[in-house]
């Protein structure tokens, strides 16, 4: 199943390991969300940089009326929560992440490719972590499901440089990212420079 998902996504979205499970997946991405040093990192030297980093990018957003303070908002794959907490201070107090370790009270537990909410739930969802997506179709159609219609999604991604040694695929051009939005319209795409991000595309369901 997962190869046959990217061979139907073409040569600008390919797969970077082979997976002889989703499980096997799952353990490799813990590895790395788990890690107490990273966390540690996380919550400690990096926190203030990251939250404020975000902040600058919702900001934005907001003043482009691409996300309002009364938004209902997911961060998916949150780690720690630096997105949540960034959204919370600049007035977006409805908002939460999921990532397959929780960090109370910011982030539950939830998988990239299953978020744990009924359809039509949130105003405003924000990814980074589109290159850790094993199966890049279901990432993006839970997106769908769980968006509002005229709800936003903005998701950052790597295109011009490599992944780290977490990232399950790789994607050369914005071409098949934009296509499995199959129920959503491009509003937006720049480049940023965001953590080793280096493109930021806005969706519209």
């Amino acid at each position: 199943m997962i190869a046959e998902e990217f061979a139907a996504t073409g040569e600008d979205l390919t797969l970077r390991h082979r997976f002889s499970s989703y499980d096997e997946y799952l353990q490799l991405q813990l590895r790395k969300t788990s890690d107490a040093k990273l966390r540690k990192i996380w919550t400690s030297r990096d926190w203030r940089r990251k939250v404020d980093a975000f902040g600058a990018i919702f900001r934005r957003l907001i003043q482009r009326d691409l996300l309002r303070r009364e938004s209902k908002a997911l961060c998916i794959g949150a780690r720690v929560g630096q997105e949540v907490l960034a959204l919370r201070e600049n007035g977006v107090v409805d908002s939460t992440g999921i990532d397959l370790v929780p960090a109370p009270p910011l982030v539950i537990r939830g998988d990239i490719h299953s978020h744990p909410f009924p359809s039509d739930t949130f105003d405003f969802e924000f990814s980074n972590v589109f290159d850790h997506a094993l199966l890049p179709s279901r990432f993006v159609s839970e997106i769908e499901r769980t968006l509002k219609p005229g709800g936003i999604a903005v998701i950052h991604a790597i295109v011009h440089a490599r992944g780290d040694n977490f990232s399950a695929n790789q994607l050369r051009s914005l071409d098949p990212l934009v296509a499995l939005f199959e129920r959503s319209e491009v509003v937006e795409v720049r480049a940023v420079d965001a953590f080793g991000l280096d493109t930021e595309l806005v969706m519209r369901k």
